[in-house]
């Protein structure tokens, strides 16, 4: 094992990939997937859980929540971080191809622990289709959307603990990583965890059309096409029931305020 060898670049990104993609309680060394990345890299799976707790120690999110980190916080680790947070779009892509590569054994989602056992859940896995391509420079094109869209799930269902933020719903098949400022306007955000939002599909839609947003304290605001049609139980069940009522807060990664505040004014639906 590497152990006391400094850390290369890559082996940085890998570990950062890592730490988007696992929620916040699974940091742990003998968690299954940090032993076998870190077998994959030479490493102990103690080095790689106090990389990953490095870099907790750096997301701003954890400090707002009083959270402290280890000390032994390297140079390395805050470049890595200023890195990924100053180009999502590269990084992301580029650090899941450098996960991938090490072949490790893991389903599109991410085991989730539960409050209550503490034991690693299953979950199915999602295929996520795209289009076929059609020629050399597609395929480039292709497997860069398809790492980057699986890096930006994998992470922001992560941040939420597998739960709709508005519903609580629990199920990955019905959940989508929802972004604030679309896909198509807003490329150097594509893969940036603070532009997203985990929702169930119902919810995901309304929010992606404008049909729904959240105000400044992040509470669901239900938007005037919504109500024309009134009475509706199932409308009244999926949004009513939790309009004013702040989305659950992830525990990384804070939905952007300025994000929050574009889709309020370019997004949502007024009248």
């Amino acid at each position: 094992m590497a152990k006391g060898i400094r850390w290369t670049h890559d082996e940085l990104m890998i570990a950062m990939n890592l730490y988007c993609k696992l929620p916040f309680g699974q940091l742990d060394h003998r968690n299954p997937l940090i032993m076998e990345v870190a077998q994959k890299l030479g490493r102990t799976p103690s080095s790689l859980s106090m990389k990953l707790c490095n870099l907790a120690s750096l997301d701003p999110r954890h400090q707002e929540r009083g959270i402290k980190g280890l000390d032994s916080t390297s140079k390395a680790d805050r470049e890595i971080w200023n890195e990924f947070n100053s180009d999502w779009d590269r990084f992301g892509v580029e650090s899941e191809e450098h996960f991938q590569n090490l072949n490790v054994t893991i389903p599109e989602e991410i085991p989730i622990v539960s409050q209550s056992t503490r034991k690693l859940q299953k979950r199915p896995t999602i295929n996520m289709p795209l289009n076929s391509p059609t020629g050399p420079t597609e395929t480039v094109t292709t497997t860069k959307t398809r790492l980057g869209q699986q890096f930006f799930r994998q992470s922001v269902l992560a941040s939420y603990n597998c739960r709709c933020c508005v519903t609580g719903n629990p199920i990955p098949q019905l959940l989508v990583a929802s972004h604030i400022l679309p896909w198509g306007n807003y490329p150097e955000h594509r893969l940036n965890p603070r532009n997203g939002l985990c929702l169930a599909q119902t919810q995901d839609a309304a929010f992606d059309k404008g049909l729904i947003t959240f105000d400044e304290e992040y509470r669901l605001v239900v938007g005037p096409y919504i109500r024309d049609f009134l009475p509706n139980d199932a409308l009244e069940r999926n949004f009513l029931a939790y309009e004013g009522k702040q989305l659950q807060m992830p525990d990384k990664f804070l939905p952007d305020f300025d994000f929050m505040h574009k889709h309020r004014e370019e997004i949502f639906q007024r009248l």
